[in-house]
């Protein structure tokens, strides 16, 4: 069951991940799609065992008979933007735009490590437009252990070009940046970006240079999660060099970063230079996010909701509340202004570059905020049995807190805890995806952010004690 996480499904090739476990999968998840429909959109990463486990998933969904759009190697967005599609297929499951009948996916699974290390892989799923997540897969998971192997049927994988409708698309909506003069380097960490990024930016005629571009599952240049510093080095020495802005991508494209000469611009931020283009929006931000991001667009006349951190959690709160734009910190956003409503990291990149070519200075906007000192995501070594059960003893400590603990105004729970304090906030969440806690600190001034991480650290130790009594 250690597989099946809050939004996705992921584990270690062979070790987890193997034939019958996933062509069980497969089988499961038939049955929770064909209610809406008969075709599934799948795509993978570049990860070497990709193309095998979407052979393990394919014998499944078609044993429980859903027909399978195969799109071959992809970003996680193009997987997205294929629920969103109608693709002409003949008699014979070929893609054929002149003699093929019209069909629509009700699902797409995505079979992607993401930024984890190479012998991970994982599978995110959207069934009728909406997430798989939470205790949905949970259900699922305890439902496939129960499963028997599957029949063995006769394979129906029609093969869709989804890349290049996706391409299309993306220059279509950015025709207006042709001749922008900036120089723009980009860094694909060897992911699957570079399959998407690099045309389109030659389509529009921009001056571009990237780095490790072509896909390579095994990342030999670096690791392939540009939330981490140590991974923008290479594209930061690109940038003093070329560049006037640049962009890193993660191994599966659905989160960015956003480097200028004086900032490397998270997620929160760039959710606050995205919304200056948006009448009125409504912007959910995850508990990471700095408040200076809540407090700053509720002055200028924004909704502004604070949630869950997830990107599942993120796309269901979105549809919920009607939301022009969600982020988290670590560089996923989320567009439904002019957009479907899913993270999408090479879209995000073409906005950001809107509002340079509309004159808007990034560096300049974002000096004009309040001074902050923010800490990193910090993380916390524990276990996958342990650390839920750590964020409830801390949330039972914090009834009676030490008498040196810092006074607390608040206490928000909406994700782990997020302490506010008198002149900042520190904030305690497990992983829902590996085995650590994340902790975030931040205040006016920067001996409080110190003070607010002792505090609450030494907390987390107390907690830890008193569960291995």
């Amino acid at each position: 069951m250690s597989i099946y996480r809050e939004y996705d499904i992921r584990g270690i090739f062979e070790k987890e991940l193997n034939e019958e476990t996933i062509t069980r999968l497969g089988y499961a998840l038939a049955d929770e799609m064909k209610g809406f429909g008969e075709y599934v959109a799948v795509g993978y990463d570049a990860r070497s065992h990709s193309p095998i486990l979407f052979e393990y998933l394919t014998a499944g969904l078609n044993a429980g008979g859903m027909k399978v759009l195969g799109m071959g190697m992809v970003p996680t967005p193009v997987n997205y933007f294929c629920n969103y599609q109608e693709f002409k297929v003949n008699a014979e499951g070929k893609e054929d735009p002149l003699g093929g009948n019209g069909v629509t996916a009700c699902a797409s699974v995505m079979i992607t490590g993401s930024h984890n290390p190479s012998e991970y892989n994982g599978f995110k799923i959207t069934i009728n437009k909406a997430p798989f997540f939470g205790e949905s897969i949970y259900a699922l998971g305890r439902k496939i252990d129960t499963l028997a192997f599957p029949p063995k049927v006769e394979r129906q994988v029609s093969e869709i070009d989804a890349l290049s409708r996706y391409k299309r698309f993306m220059v279509e909506s950015f025709g207006h940046l042709r001749g922008m003069s900036e120089r723009i380097v980009y860094d694909c960490g060897n992911g699957v970006a570079g399959l998407a990024i690099e045309d389109i930016f030659n389509e529009l005629g921009l001056k571009t240079k990237g780095i490790y571009v072509d896909p390579d599952g095994t990342f030999p240049n670096h690791h392939p999660d540009p939330s981490e510093e140590h991974n923008l080095e290479d594209i930061k020495k690109l940038l003093a060099s070329e560049g006037d802005i640049a962009f890193a991508y993660d191994g599966d494209a659905d989160r960015i970063a956003v480097l200028t000469p004086k900032n490397n611009i998270k997620g929160d931020m760039m959710a606050l230079l995205f919304a200056l283009k948006m009448k009125n929006p409504t912007v959910i931000g995850e508990v990471k996010c700095s408040q200076v991001m809540y407090d700053t667009l509720r002055e200028r006349g924004a909704t502004a909701v604070m949630y869950k951190t997830g990107h599942s959690n993120l796309k269901v709160k979105m549809k919920e509340l009607h939301a022009d734009l969600a982020c988290e910190v670590s560089g996923h956003i989320f567009f439904a202004d002019r957009y479907f409503g899913y993270d999408d990291a090479i879209y995000a990149t073409f906005r950001m570059l809107e509002l340079v070519q509309e004159g808007i200075d990034l560096d300049a906007e974002i000096a004009k905020l309040p001074q902050v000192f923010s800490t990193e995501e910090i993380k916390v070594k524990t276990t996958e049995q342990e650390k839920f059960p750590l964020i409830a003893k801390l949330k039972e400590l914090l009834q009676t807190p030490p008498s040196d603990f810092p006074p607390m105004r608040d206490i928000i729970d909406v994700d782990g805890v997020r302490v506010i304090f008198d002149k900042g906030w520190g904030l305690v969440r497990a992983s829902n995806t590996t085995p650590v806690l994340v902790t975030r600190f931040e205040s006016t001034e920067q001996a409080e952010a110190v003070r607010y991480e002792d505090a609450l650290n030494a907390l987390i130790q107390e907690a830890q004690k008193q569960l291995k009594v």
